[in-house]
């Protein structure tokens, strides 16, 4: 296996490094509230999480103390919270598309399409600020009940973290942002297999669709 790209001890360096490749496009800037904005978090499975796994994405790995501290954040101020998690039947009859791309999927009802427990979801479905929904396309608006509960909270912002930062983050960045919700992407609580295909989708967005931000950015808020 390969080096990964970036590590939890290079995080901040390899961060500032993707943040001036960036900088000359990542200039749509509006204060953030987090009295306005919902935490989503992408597909930290045990599937792209565990290194014995098909879908490992050591970029989830390295910002994943990121990620957990963003969740304690938006918990402390009492604000919504979406855990999504891809899977697909067992029997491949809802993979569509996907099943010509790729040769290996989560399946539901295994240990490996679960979220990862240190993300600490919540016990339960549907507690009153957070939500796990499970979705079967790259976009966690595709198919599911996301744009009802953004709605249900009169929520602004969408403040994305998790993987893969170039498939799953950017496809539902994208959607949110075709639905008028202010995208805020976290340059270091999102991670792909690929330093280009992370700093890729950075600048992609920060062209056209998001403001790329830190984790610490929005610690401060």
């Amino acid at each position: 296996m390969s080096e990964p790209y970036v590590t939890s001890e290079n995080l901040k360096e390899k961060t500032l490094k993707w943040m001036e490749i960036i900088s000359r496009r990542n200039i749509h800037k509006w204060p953030f509230d987090i009295g306005n904005a919902a935490l989503l978090v992408i597909d930290m499975q045990k599937y792209f999480l565990e290194e014995r796994e098909h879908g490992y994405c050591c970029g989830g790995v390295a910002v994943l103390e990121n990620v957990q501290k963003l969740i304690a954040h938006f918990r402390k101020h009492k604000r919504p919270i979406v855990f999504t998690r891809h899977a697909h039947k067992k029997d491949g009859s809802d993979l569509g598309i996907l099943g010509k791309w790729w040769s290996e999927m989560p399946v539901d009802g295994t240990k490996e399409a679960e979220i990862d427990p240190r993300m600490a979801p919540p016990a339960k479905k549907g507690t009153s600020t957070e939500f796990i929904i499970t979705k079967n396309r790259y976009s966690a608006f595709y198919n599911t009940v996301l744009d009802d509960i953004l709605k249900k909270f009169n929520i602004k912002d969408v403040v994305i973290t998790g993987v893969m930062t170039n498939i799953c983050c950017e496809s539902t960045a994208r959607d949110a942002f075709f639905r008028d919700y202010m995208v805020r992407f976290v340059a270091d609580a999102t991670g792909s297999v690929k330093e280009e295909m992370h700093v890729g989708t950075l600048l992609n967005l920060a062209y056209a669709f998001a403001d790329i931000c830190t984790t610490g950015e929005i610690l401060q808020k």
